[in-house]
């Protein structure tokens, strides 16, 4: 149970980058870690690092442990390089370990090689990066070499390591029962860089600042002052004529007469509040929705304050535990909207909603794994991560999940609908192509990905290539845009369909904003085809997964709150006509 509580520990400090845990003194041991190793161009398929027939230094080992589950999600894999290195005491060239290369490991070499691998090491939780070798291409048959030397250029200021380069030099190439010798040096110099800021030299600020980024901000800001604007001229221009009138209506008989020769919204007044089909997958959809945007917007706002991209994992710990910590928002709206529906399986639906995402998160991440286990990944999840995940729903999901349902079942459960809900359904009558249900999904999700398609491509270039995305200011406006953007579109499409006399808005509503997960995912498949160089199963099947996945939670946040801008509209549009 103490994994559980490490992200909150992460949250309140204990676990983030502290200056006294990172000093040392003349000659103490300064320990470089050798994580992981794979393709460069998918930095998410990774092995450890002496899975290649790398040599080691020293024979005796130091042990790691995840300091977070975050860790151990990302598949870090720290293992002691063996490499003797004393806080300001140089080095010179150094041979450390030989090793005779026998046919396996001169085909296990030059597959890495030929596919560009490279390694991942860290110092002082500072990242390195290097390449294991080089191909040359113009001899015939092409001829690999090995990289066998490691130069560390480490700068310090005062007690505390702020910067560190790797140049990889001694090219060897690769020949069956040659002996390879693998060697060092470090060089250490004052550097007038300050701990605090040592990780900005890993951030591009040319990428991720570009004006293009700009842009795309202001392009978006400008997409919602446009459907601002709409949605008010709908509410002030269109329904004022409507209101005026139905002002002027003393009685209800005199109004119900009038309605004999209208038409549109006004004539499903009866029908308009009615419970959605399927009203328990409904409540759990829009309460998980609920849920996601919660997250997404507490953890944006503690990337922005605590810097997570100089802790490893720590990013990934904060989400799980604030989703953990926040169940209760899930259980208050799926409840309460359940209530309001007239529900009373409440059981049924806490149940429902609570394993509603982490049942789909799970599903697929532990198919994803069994493809990591059979390729020998770094990127498996444990066992011990597969028993705490089920162990985290169970023990802390449901159990706020319930008391949040509990609370929005006696706090909001209530209908009170401006209209009152006639007996018999009303027939919905025969509409234009262009406001069927299906059409005005379909289209719901264009505008809202167009306000955020650029974004994505920053996001998916820091996940699935070898930048540090730290731009979370970014992050949380481009969120609000598209909130803004998700509601103004799904009201004035319901606006359409109500208008047409179809009084299905709820899921019509929650299914045009959720599209909008559909062209995101549309497009991380053209990302993969022209952006990226995956290829086999498993960088497939972990980028459509995984992706999959992101998609679905988006889905889920943008169909919320498309439903929660349209059940606002339609409470006010109706309670202002004051219709029974």
């Amino acid at each position: 149970m103490v994994r559980l509580w490490l992200p909150l520990l992460l949250l309140c400090g204990t676990a983030l980058a502290d200056e006294h845990d990172h000093m040392y003194e003349v000659n103490e041991e300064v320990v470089l870690w050798m994580n992981t190793v794979g393709p460069y161009s998918n930095q998410q398929e990774r092995y450890t690092y002496f899975s290649l027939p790398f040599c080691r230094g020293k024979k005796e080992s130091i042990g790691h442990y995840h300091e977070t589950m975050g860790e151990e999600l990302l598949g870090v894999e720290l293992d002691f390089s063996g490499l003797d290195i004393k806080f300001r005491t140089n080095v010179p060239h150094t041979v450390y370990c030989k090793v005779t290369l026998t046919e396996a490991d001169v085909n296990t070499f030059t597959y890495a090689i030929m596919n560009q691998y490279s390694y991942q090491m860290y110092l002082d939780d500072m990242p390195i990066w290097g390449m294991v070798g080089e191909a040359d291409h113009k001899t015939t048959p092409p001829s690999f070499k090995l990289y066998t030397h490691k130069k560390l250029d480490i700068g310090y200021n005062g007690k505390q390591v702020v910067d560190v380069n790797l140049t990889s030099d001694g090219k060897v190439e690769l020949k069956r029962g040659a002996e390879i010798e693998f060697s060092y040096e470090v060089n250490w110099a004052s550097s007038p860089a300050v701990f605090h800021d040592r990780f900005e030299k890993y951030l591009d600020p040319s990428f991720f600042q570009h004006r293009i980024h700009w842009f795309s901000i202001f392009n978006s800001f400008m997409m919602v002052v446009f459907l601002v604007g709409l949605v008010w001229m709908i509410l002030v221009r269109t329904l004022k004529k409507d209101y005026a009138r139905y002002k002027k209506d003393e009685t209800i008989e005199d109004l119900d007469g009038d309605l004999g020769d209208e038409y549109g919204w006004k004539q499903v007044h009866g029908d308009v509040f009615r419970a959605p089909s399927m009203p328990l997958l409904f409540a759990s959809l829009i309460g998980t929705g609920y849920h996601v945007f919660a997250v997404t917007i507490i953890t944006t706002l503690l990337a922005i304050v605590g810097e997570f991209y100089t802790e490893r994992g720590s990013l990934l710990s904060a989400a799980i535990f604030v989703y953990a910590a926040s169940s209760p928002v899930n259980g208050f709206a799926g409840g309460s909207m359940y209530a309001r529906f007239g529900g009373t399986n409440w059981i049924k639906q806490a149940l429902f909603g609570a394993f509603l995402l982490p049942s789909l998160v799970c599903g697929i991440a532990f198919l994803i794994n069994f493809i990591a286990i059979y390729y020998h990944a770094a990127r498996a999840i444990p066992f011990t991560i597969m028993l705490i995940v089920p162990v985290i729903c169970i023990a802390v999901i449901l159990p706020l999940t319930v008391v949040g349902t509990v609370l929005g079942r006696n706090m909001s459960g209530q209908g009170d609908y401006p209209c009152r809900v006639n007996a018999v359904p009303r027939p919905i009558p025969d509409k234009k192509w262009f406001v069927q249900p299906w059409l005005i999904v379909l289209a719901g999700g264009i505008l809202p990905f167009g306000s955020i398609f650029i974004e994505m491509y920053f996001i998916f270039t820091s996940f699935w290539a070898y930048k540090i995305y730290y731009v979370y200011g970014f992050t949380l406006l481009v969120t609000l845009i598209l909130a803004v953007v998700t509601m103004c579109v799904t009201i004035v499409s319901s606006y359409f369909l109500l208008n047409a006399e179809d009084y299905r808005w709820r899921w019509t509503s929650f299914a045009a904003g959720a599209s909008t997960s559909l062209y995101v995912y549309l497009y991380s498949i053209y990302y993969f085809l022209f952006k990226t160089k995956m290829y086999g199963l498993f960088q497939t099947a972990f980028y459509f997964g995984y992706m999959g996945l992101f998609s679905i939670a988006l889905g889920l946040m943008c169909g919320t709150i498309g439903y929660i801008g349209t059940a606002k509209f339609v409470r006010k549009i109706y309670s202002t006509v004051k219709i029974d």
